[in-house]
């Protein structure tokens, strides 16, 4: 009998699908801080502030992967304040951006353990919330169409009625 390795399932694929599609904002909001710093790099962080708010959820990067982001307290699309607070551990690197060499340099110290924190927290625990999930009370869901339900009930599930027992 051959063992299965926490490698190869389903979930793992959809932590490094959410690993990807994170790489894509933030490849697109680096490539405009290359060819247009120090601007590009401000309008890359201002996107990366508010990218998870956007097309009902979804960033760019997220909306090619298929995923969609959502708030654990009402089930609606993540806000623009939400998204500010969940990418926060990627934007506060980038602001030291700005400055050059001490700047980079402390961009650089933040950046590392942010980044080592973040990839720990999605591939580590099993509700594969990474730390920015954790800080907006938001959730990451396969944007399939199957959860659209979830994602129109505005009352917040804590004032739902129960489910009455047959």
């Amino acid at each position: 009998m051959k063992k299965k390795s926490f490698l190869t399932g389903p979930l793992y694929r959809a932590k490094r699908s959410r690993l990807i599609a994170k790489s894509i904002d933030l490849g697109l909001a680096l490539l405009g801080a290359i060819f247009y710093y120090p601007m590009g790099l401000i309008l890359g962080i201002i996107y990366l502030s508010v990218a998870d708010s956007l097309y009902d959820g979804q960033s760019i990067g997220k909306r090619f992967m298929g995923f969609g982001v959502i708030s654990l307290i009402d089930g609606s699309p993540c806000s623009a304040w939400q998204s500010l607070i969940r990418n926060i551990p990627f934007t506060i690197p980038l602001l030291f951006l700005v400055f050059p060499f001490w700047g980079w340099f402390v961009a650089g110290v933040f950046a590392l353990p942010l980044s080592f924190m973040e990839v720990y927290f999605l591939f580590r625990r099993d509700t594969a919330h990474r730390l920015g999930d954790i800080m907006a009370d938001t959730t990451v869901i396969a944007n399939d169409g199957t959860r659209l339900d979830l994602r129109k009930n505005k009352n917040s599930w804590f004032d739902s009625p129960p489910i009455p027992l047959p």
